[in-house]
C-alpha cells in the first residue's frame, strides 16, 4: 500500500527504517527512535545536538522557515542552536533572484538566532514543481543540562506554549492569502502572517530548562498537537490526559481552519512547545515563560499507562496525515 503524502508516521518508520540504523558508538547518548527529533553526542563537558528537517509544504519564505524548524528541534533538548547546513532542491527554470531571496531570508533567520550557516548544497532538480529544502542544525548544551522527549515522567504536568497550529496558520495566510482575504478581509490575513514572529521555540525551551524541573520537551510539527503528544508519549513510554478547553486556539487559526475544514490540533504546529514538568515546579516554569512574554497553558498531565492517551476522557487517535496536506494535495 502506498504511503500518504507528508511525514511518514513513526510506526511505519519503526518497521521500515529503524531496522537499518545500526548504532555502536557509545558517545551517542540519544539516537534515532520513535518520537525523538534530535540526537545527542557526548563531548565531555558539553553535548552536541543534531537535528534535520525539510521544508516541503510551504511555497513562500522557505529559507526563513527552514532555519527555525531545525533550530526548534535542537532547542527542545535544551541546547542553543549554533550551526546550520542548508540543501536547496530547485525546479527547472528557477530564477537566480529566487535563490538569492531564499538565502537572504535564511541568513536573516540565522542572524536572529546567532546561528552560522556552515555548509550545504544547491541544485536544479528535474521533476520538481516548487522549491524543496533540507536543513540540518547543530547546537550544544552543558553535559548536565539537557533533556530529551524520552524522559517524561508519570505525574508531570503538560504545558503548551502559545497556541495550536501556529505554523499552519502562517503557511495558509502566506500561500492562500488572496482566498482568505475574500472571506475574512485583509486584517485577519495580516494578523495571521504575523504568526511568523511566533515560530521559534528557542526562547520557550531555553527559558523553561533554565528555570528547572523540566523532564522532557517536544515541538509539535506535522500532525500538530495531537501528533506531538503521541510522539512524546511513544518516546517516553507513557500516556497522557488532556483537557481540550485548556488548549489555546487563536482567533485567526480558528477562522482559517474553519474555512478549510481542518482541525487545528492536527495541523502543523511549529512555534508551540510541549513541556513535561515536575508538578512542584509547574507554577515557577509558567511564571518564567510569562515573564519572558511567552504565553503558556497547563493542558493536562502525563500518565503511567502508556495505552491511555485521552482528551476529555476519550481516546485521541494518532493523526495519520497532517491536515495541511489535505489542502495542498
Amino acid at each position: 500500500m502506498p504511503l500518504p503524502s507528508g511525514k511518514v508516521n513513526p510506526y511505519e518508520l519503526a518497521e521500515i527504517v529503524f531496522p537499518y540504523l545500526e548504532l555502536e558508538d557509545e558517545r551517542v547518548l540519544v539516537g534515532p527512535d520513535v518520537g525523538l527529533d534530535a540526537s545527542v553526542i557526548d563531548c565531555g563537558e558539553k553535548v552536541l545536538v543534531f537535528s534535520s528537517d525539510p521544508i516541503t509544504g510551504a511555497i513562500k519564505d522557505p529559507g526563513w522557515l527552514s532555519v527555525h524548524v531545525n533550530a526548534n528541534d535542537v532547542a527542545t533538548i535544551g541546547a542553543a542552536p549554533r550551526w546550520f547546513l542548508i540543501n536547496l532542491f530547485l525546479p527547472e527554470g528557477v530564477d537566480r533572484s529566487q535563490i538569492r531571496n531564499i538565502m537572504k531570508r535564511a541568513n536573516d533567520a540565522c542572524r536572529d538566532l546567532d546561528v552560522s550557516i556552515v555548509g550545504g548544497h544547491t541544485e536544479v532538480t528535474p521533476g520538481l514543481d516548487r522549491v524543496l529544502i533540507s536543513g540540518a542544525m547543530a547546537g550544544e548544551a552543558p553535559a548536565d543540562g539537557w533533556v530529551s522527549a524520552a524522559q517524561a515522567k508519570p505525574g508531570d504536568r503538560l504545558l503548551f506554549t502559545k497556541s495550536a497550529a501556529v505554523e499552519g496558520t502562517f503557511i495558509l495566510a502566506l500561500d492562500r492569502g488572496e482566498e482568505l482575504e475574500r472571506e475574512y478581509g485583509p486584517d485577519l490575513v495580516d494578523r495571521a502572517e504575523s504568526f511568523r514572529e511566533k515560530l521559534s521555540v528557542v526562547p520557550d525551551a531555553l527559558t523553561a530548562i533554565e528555570t528547572g524541573g523540566v523532564h522532557a520537551m517536544h515541538d509539535p510539527t506535522e500532525g500538530g498537537l495531537a501528533g506531538g503528544l503521541h510522539e512524546l508519549a511513544d518516546a517516553s513510554q507513557v500516556g497522557f490526559s488532556i483537557d481540550s478547553e485548556k488548549i489555546p486556539v487563536a482567533e485567526e487559526t480558528r477562522k482559517i481552519c474553519n474555512y478549510f475544514e481542518i482541525d487545528p490540533i492536527r495541523t502543523i504546529g511549529s512555534g508551540s512547545l510541549l513541556i513535561c514538568v515536575n508538578p512542584e515546579k509547574c507554577e515557577e516554569v509558567i511564571d518564567s515563560l510569562e515573564g519572558a512574554g511567552i504565553g503558556v497553558s497547563n493542558i493536562g498531565s502525563v500518565l503511567k499507562n502508556k495505552e491511555k492517551r485521552v482528551i476529555d476522557g476519550k481516546t485521541l487517535e494518532f493523526p495519520e496525515q497532517d491536515e495541511l496536506w489535505k489542502i495542498f494535495e
